[in-house]
């Protein structure tokens, strides 16, 4: 498992490009499917989550609907019209980024 400074340091594209890919999606689902993707290397804790999701919301790149499911509402988090382009440019920087770093510490891309 990573620390949490680097993982709380790549939430933002995570949540971005998770919500491009599968739409809407509640909390605990963005943290099992982080989990899945990974192999569990990444284990996202709600507690940072959260505070993630807000700040997506204050800044105009997430909505939220709350939906009612098996008698309880769960908030499910989707990519705003602002969101959709932002996801987009984050994804393509932090590839980019990826990329850059691997060079730094001379990391070969799998093949």
């Amino acid at each position: 498992m990573y620390s949490k400074e680097l993982i709380r340091g790549t939430l933002k594209p995570i949540i971005l490009k998770l919500l491009a890919e599968h739409g809407k999606m509640y909390g605990y689902e963005i943290c099992q499917k982080v989990k899945e993707l990974t192999d569990h290397e990444i284990l996202i804790k709600e507690g940072s989550l959260y505070p993630a999701l807000y700040k997506l919301k204050a800044e105009g790149l997430v909505e939220v609907e709350a939906i009612e499911v098996d008698h309880r509402v769960r908030q499910y988090y989707s990519l705003a019209n602002k969101g959709k382009s932002i996801a987009v440019e984050e994804i393509k920087e932090f590839s980019l980024f990826l990329g850059t770093m691997g060079k730094l510490f001379k990391v070969n891309p799998a093949s």
